[in-house]
């Protein structure tokens, strides 16, 4: 799904500065928070370094860099020391295990909601249940323990409970239907709706909010495409979708409003786009769910920064912040303040991107190229967690949004 060099090549032609920087500053939190992570599971929260080894890839941190030499850029989160036989160990600093112990705290306040969102999950899928081992790919994003199988899938009986497949796969599986949580996100805010214990979910003819890049130039509704889109009806995320034909219109805008709702149930409104791809049966989306993300860029954003691809819910940013920030998130952001990156300097010329929400008649928008000076550090990290290394930002065209639907229209 992220190795097609056709893809590469379309999602960046619409890269956006902004959100290329959130991503930059992802990848930072998620490597000192799985090291975090490691450490709190040792009876002593201490570990010796060869040991971290085999977490390689855990850590996202490949060979050659050196798991010493990451642990070195944070010297206010983690200590090294070397014992009498000279082997080093890591520990954390006690700011770090204050960091700890709140971050527990909130997931522990937060666990009601979480609930809520995996039930809401479960209300979609086709079958009413998912694979454990799919969910724990969510976990971070939802704000899930990182043990939430051994306690906490068993603390809401009255919503979901494990069962395990003759195969012998563990499921979680809806236990009843909360017809108050089948109201989806976008109709709570753009229709005011709350939640209605007699709502049935059925067609919608709501417009997906929009947010394109300064970059986006002099676009006029692109042949009445988009304007087209935004205006047909479609089936609810909790509704029944068994009657929808694979490859139709009204098909895949039903993935569309799954893909938007589970990005609204995030922390961030960001996700792995590969997670996406594990839920395609389940869910009941297309094949090719990165195709459908380009094409519908303005609701989504695509970073292809990393081994792995990045998806946004555009409207849930402002710039590079986002509107609504739950306490994990501001935790995250104190995570980020106290983490030591440095490096050398670099210009990257890159255009100004800053953007503007649209409704479905989009207007036009125009932007002037800038230099700015980033820093970052010989293994590409960034310095500080508001700059990063971007490279080959450009303007998208007219044409290219134009051949994105004529693309998925002739398929």
């Amino acid at each position: 799904m992220t190795s097609s060099k056709r893809v590469q090549d379309r999602s960046r032609m619409k890269r956006v500065h902004d959100l290329e920087i959130v991503t930059e500053k992802w990848k930072i939190a998620s490597k000192v928070m799985a090291v975090m992570e490691l450490l709190k599971q040792e009876p002593e929260m201490i570990i010796p370094i060869r040991n971290l080894e085999q977490h390689r890839q855990r850590l996202n941190l490949p060979k050659p860099n050196r798991i010493s030499d990451f642990l070195r850029k944070s010297p206010k989160l983690f200590e090294l020391y070397k014992d009498q036989r000279g082997l080093t160990w890591c520990g954390m600093t006690k700011q770090a295990e204050d960091l700890v112990a709140e971050h527990d705290k909130l997931i522990e306040e937060h666990s009601v909601k979480a609930a809520e969102y995996v039930t809401r999950c479960l209300m979609m899928s086709g079958d009413k249940r998912l694979p454990l081992d799919k969910i724990a790919t969510f976990r971070r994003d939802f704000g899930l323990q990182i043990d939430f199988r051994a306690d906490w899938v068993h603390r809401f009986p009255d919503l979901f409970r494990v069962k395990k497949s003759a195969d012998g796969v563990d499921y979680l599986e809806l236990v009843s239907w909360n017809p108050a949580w089948a109201v989806t996100e976008l109709e709570k805010k753009v229709l005011g709706l709350t939640e209605a214990n007699d709502h049935k979910p059925g067609v919608l003819s709501l417009a997906f909010p929009l947010k394109f890049p300064t970059g986006f130039k002099k676009v006029y509704r692109i042949g009445g495409k988009l304007e087209h889109f935004q205006k047909m009806p479609y089936l609810s995320p909790y509704a029944d979708a068994k009657e929808l034909t694979a490859g139709s219109r009204e098909f895949d805008k039903r993935a569309v409003a799954i893909m938007h709702e589970l990005l609204s149930f995030t922390v961030e409104k960001r996700l792995v786009t590969d997670y996406l791809t594990h839920f395609r049966r389940e869910f009941v989306m297309p094949q090719k769910l990165m195709r459908l993300l380009l094409k519908h860029f303005g609701i989504f954003y695509v970073s292809e920064r990393g081994k792995r691809f990045s998806v946004f819910l555009t409207e849930a940013y402002d710039g590079q912040e986002l509107i609504e920030k739950c306490p994990l998130v501001l935790w995250k952001e104190k995570l980020l303040s106290i983490v030591g990156y440095r490096g050398k300097k670099r210009k990257v010329r890159t255009f100004s991107d800053s953007s503007d929400m649209e409704t479905a008649d989009t207007k036009e928008i125009d932007s002037e190229n800038e230099n700015k000076v980033i820093q970052f550090d010989e293994e590409g990290v960034l310095d500080g967690p508001e700059h990063t290394l971007l490279a080959q930002d450009q303007v998208m065209e007219v044409g290219e949004v134009s051949s994105a639907y004529m693309d998925s229209d002739a398929s």
